[in-house]
């Protein structure tokens, strides 16, 4: 549900841009705002989750980005959203979603069997792009009903917040991390949860250690590895879906933004289905498939804009988002796996931040880029990403099915 409702309020802005024609030609600075907001979110939330716990980290950020997303409809409503309006609250709501990284890994990581880790969390991550894609559909089909924008826009909006809240009623019920409890010599605590949840053990032997400093010292290769990973696929998921229909002389048109969102998290959405058997076998190997069939899916997508065919164009998306959410589920859960509990959270915040700080520098200069230069990019970034797999292939620590006390150790 979580990761569902990320999925909606993230694509809500690129989806519904469109539809605000007085801030449509500011498109890629609101863009490079919300980059680098969820970058903040994601670094500062990692520190804060491991701090005072999984639960209240999660709680706090949904709220953050619940009350943004009510003043972002109250101004709708009142046709008072100019650029200065848009640019904050939507920057705000991508904070909020931001700071739902590091503790939402972390706690999925915590609390699911060794041996399923890697299919569950690549289940659970998936719902994201199911989330994108019903908001991006929900805003075609209001599209349908209405040829008024500020009333499709509204419709939207209000869908968003109406997942928000019943999100936000689940996750009060959620329980606390039992690792992070022990951690926190909170035994007792931690004993009565894990009765609940007879596959977790809160007996730890991990290596201390807390925050980003302890992360990058004891653990640099697979930090910085990640760091790259990430980046790669922040980008390799943004630009094709979100951000290139916003681009110069993108030969389909902004007006797409919303069928491309839908069809490029559908794709992802399915590509999770088959990922789910080949994850719990090998996540060196799984994450090195991903960028090779990424990659040559990334050039037939340049490939169709530069022949102005749109639904060649869809249909290699499609199959590209199908292997980035491979990258996806791999790195996901290798963050959740590769650092100890009292990092584990901050670790994982510091990675996405890093990879959403490259995003937000790519997004600034979109205004000054064509699409086929983006799309190029995007190419780049891919090969890239097999670049960095293919080290961690060779000398990377393979975690499948192994404790995380085995996986976390340096």
């Amino acid at each position: 549900m979580s990761f569902f409702l990320d999925g909606v309020l993230f694509s809500l802005i690129p989806t519904t841009l469109y539809l605000i024609p007085s801030i449509l030609p500011y498109a890629s600075l609101i863009l490079m705002l919300n980059s680098a907001s969820f970058m903040l979110g994601s670094l500062t939330f990692g520190v804060v989750s491991d701090r005072i716990g999984r639960r209240r980290g999660l709680i706090t950020s949904l709220s953050i980005y619940t009350i943004s997303t009510i003043a972002f409809i109250a101004f709708s409503y009142a046709e008072k959203i100019g650029l200065i309006e848009a640019a904050i609250l939507t920057s705000i709501i991508n904070y909020g979603i931001g700071a739902e990284t590091g503790p939402s890994y972390a706690a999925l990581s915590e609390f699911m069997p060794d041996d399923h880790r890697g299919k569950m969390l690549m289940l659970a991550l998936n719902f994201w792009n199911v989330g994108a894609a019903v908001i991006a559909l929900l805003s075609l089909f209001y599209s349908k009903l209405t040829t008024d924008l500020n009333t499709i826009l509204l419709y939207t909006l209000f869908s968003a917040l109406f997942l928000s809240i019943v999100v936000l009623f689940a996750r009060l019920h959620i329980p606390e991390s039992p690792r992070w409890l022990v951690l926190k010599d909170r035994k007792d605590e931690a004993e009565k949860i894990a009765e609940k949840f007879p596959n977790i053990s809160i007996i730890t032997s991990e290596e201390g250690g807390v925050g980003i400093g302890d992360a990058i010292r004891k653990y640099s290769l697979r930090f910085f590895i990640l760091a790259v990973i990430v980046a790669a696929q922040a980008i390799n998921y943004n630009f094709p879906s979100y951000y290139v229909p916003y681009s110069k002389n993108f030969p389909f048109g902004e007006n797409t933004a919303p069928l491309i969102i839908a069809i490029s998290n559908i794709g992802a959405s399915v590509g999770a289905i088959p990922f789910i058997w080949l994850i719990d076998r090998s996540r060196k190997l799984s994450l090195f498939a991903s960028f090779i069939f990424g990659s040559a899916t990334a050039l037939l997508i340049y490939f169709s804009a530069i022949s102005q065919e749109f639904s060649y164009f869809l249909i290699v998306l499609f199959l590209n988002m199908i292997f980035c959410e491979w990258v996806y589920g791999s790195e996901a859960t290798l963050e959740g796996e590769l650092f100890p509990t009292g990092m584990r959270a901050s670790a994982a915040g510091a990675i996405t931040a890093f990879a959403w700080l490259l995003n937000t520098i790519d997004v600034g200069i979109m205004g000054y880029l064509d699409s086929s230069t983006m799309l190029e990019i995007n190419f780049a970034v891919w090969i890239l990403g097999l670049f960095a797999s293919s080290v961690w292939l060779i000398r990377g620590k393979e975690t499948a099915k192994k404790p995380l006390d085995e996986t976390a150790r340096a």
